[in-house]
C-alpha cells in the first residue's frame, strides 16, 4: 500500500472506532463487546502471520514487548469499552487526542529523549486546559459521563505508558507478529473480566453489534495497527502526527450526525484547545524560531 492510502486509511478507521465501539456494544454488554473484538482480531492475526509466512519471535525481548503491550491493551481498552457506555464516540477521540502529550511526558521522565522545551509545556499546558474543558462540558451529559470520561483518561495514561515502555525495550518483531502477541497476552484478561462481569452469551446479537465488531476485528484491531507501524516507519513523525489532529474532530463530526450525539460548546472549545495543544508540542518550536525572522523582514 502506498503511504497516503495507508495515511487516510487510519485516519478512516480510527475516526470510526469509538463510534463502532458503541454500537458494539448495543445488546450485548460492554465486557462480551470487546472479548469478541479481541478474539477475532487474535484468530485473524494468527492466520495473516501464517499466510504471509511472518516470523513470530519469542525471544526475551520479544516476549517482554508481548507481554508489555498486552497488558496497556488491556487495561485502556477494558476502561474504553466501560465508559463508552456514559460518554459520546466523540469524547473517546477527543480523550485519545491527548495521547502524544502523554506520551511525550512519559518520554520526557524514562526515555530522556526530550527536553521540556517552552514551546512544549505551552503545549501541555493547553492539551490541560482542555482537558477541563471537556470534563466541564461532559458534567451536562448525565450522572456517569465524569465517571466514563476520568476512566477514558486513565485508558489513555495506559496506554501512553505503553507505547513509552515498548520504545525503552526497543524489540524489532515485525508489526503483525507484535500485534498478535499483544492480543494473545491481552485475551485472557478480557476473558476474565467478562467472566466477572457478565459471564453468559447474550441470547440474541443485533445486527448493528455483530457488524461493528468485525470492523473492529479487523480493521481496529489488525489492519489499522500494522499500517501504523508501517506509516512510523516510511514517514516523518511530524506526517504521522497529524493523524491526532484530524480524527478528533472527524469523529465528533460521525457521532453527532451517524449517532445523533450532543456536543456541547464546551467540547468544541476543549478539542480545539488539545489539538492547538499538539500543535504547539510538535511544531512550536519552529514556530518561535520562524516568528524574529518574520519580523525582521
Amino acid at each position: 500500500m502506498s503511504l497516503p492510502a495507508a495515511f487516510v486509511s487510519v485516519i478512516l478507521i480510527w475516526s470510526t472506532t469509538p463510534l463502532a465501539i458503541k454500537w458494539s456494544s448495543l445488546g450485548v454488554g460492554s465486557s462480551f463487546a470487546v472479548l469478541s473484538r479481541m478474539a477475532l482480531g487474535t484468530l485473524l492475526c494468527g492466520v495473516l502471520l501464517a499466510l504471509l509466512r511472518e516470523r513470530f519471535p519469542l525471544h526475551a525481548k520479544a516476549r517482554l514487548s508481548y507481554l508489555v503491550s498486552g497488558l496497556s491493551m488491556f487495561g485502556a481498552m477494558a476502561l474504553t469499552y466501560w465508559s463508552a457506555q456514559f460518554v459520546s464516540s466523540g469524547m473517546i477521540s477527543v480523550m485519545f487526542g491527548l495521547s502524544p502529550l502523554l506520551t511525550s511526558f512519559g518520554a520526557m521522565l524514562w526515555l530522556k529523549e526530550e527536553t521540556l522545551t517552552p514551546a512544549k509545556l505551552a503545549g501541555m499546558l493547553l492539551g490541560i486546559a482542555g482537558l477541563a474543558l471537556v470534563f466541564q462540558g461532559g458534567l451536562g451529559l448525565g450522572d456517569g459521563a465524569p465517571m466514563g470520561l476520568a476512566a477514558l483518561f486513565i485508558a489513555v495514561a495506559l496506554q501512553s505508558l505503553g507505547l513509552v515502555l515498548l520504545k525503552k525495550i526497543n524489540d524489532d518483531s515485525p508489526p503483525l507478529a507484535t500485534t498478535l502477541g499483544t492480543l494473545v497476552v491481552a485475551l485472557p484478561f478480557f476473558l476474565i473480566a467478562w467472566w466477572l462481569a457478565d459471564g453468559h452469551v447474550p441470547a440474541a446479537l443485533p445486527e448493528r453489534a455483530v457488524i461493528a465488531t468485525l470492523y473492529l476485528a479487523t480493521f481496529g484491531s489488525v489492519l489499522g495497527f500494522v499500517l501504523y507501524y508501517y506509516m512510523i516507519k516510511h514517514m516523518e513523525a511530524g506526517h504521522v502526527a497529524l493523524i491526532a489532529l484530524i480524527t478528533p474532530v472527524m469523529a465528533l463530526l460521525l457521532g453527532h450526525g451517524l449517532n445523533h450525539e450532543e456536543v456541547l460548546p464546551h467540547v468544541w472549545f476543549g478539542t480545539a484547545f488539545i489539538l492547538l495543544g499538539l500543535c504547539m508540542h510538535r511544531w512550536g518550536v519552529v514556530w518561535l524560531a520562524y516568528l524574529p525572522v518574520r519580523r525582521r523582514t
